[in-house]
């Protein structure tokens, strides 16, 4: 796996490549450092990475287990400490899913998506982040 980044300005606005698809992805800092929200901060990017990797995974599941799913969101919100690096301490992951699907199936697809098939999670937790979990079906 290998990504590239290349700096585009003056500033601190990035464009990221991979090997794996022909997609860009635009990164930026904070303002305080020179970002002028041209992209998103990398830190915004780990919760993207988490939320993604969690709801492929869940999405996996669910259409394995039959269940109809006609939409999916989700929301993650981070907790960060004040002290540098400031990383994250808590991570909150809500699933909001519509279709008529099982609700005990998809708790057991969002647990599995979480806490066993998603490699960003047990990352992200092997450096000691709370990450937690709640799903609604709609």
């Amino acid at each position: 796996m290998k990504i590239s980044l290349q700096r585009t300005n003056d500033a601190v606005h990035f464009e990221g490549t991979s090997d794996s698809a022909d997609v860009r992805v635009h990164i930026d800092g904070s303002p305080s450092i020179g970002g002028e929200g041209l992209g998103v901060r990398p830190m915004e990017l780990v919760l993207m990475a988490l939320g993604s990797c969690s709801a492929l995974d869940l999405v996996n599941i669910l259409k394995k287990q039959r269940q109809q799913i006609d939409d999916v969101k989700i929301d993650v919100k981070g907790q960060r400490r004040e002290e540098i690096p400031t990383i994250f301490t808590d991570i909150h992951i809500s699933f909001y899913l519509k279709g008529n699907m099982d609700q005990a199936k998809a708790e057991k697809a969002a647990e599995l998506a979480v806490k066993k098939y998603c490699s960003v999670h047990d990352m992200l937790a092997a450096g000691g982040v709370n990450i937690t979990y709640s799903i609604e079906i709609h």
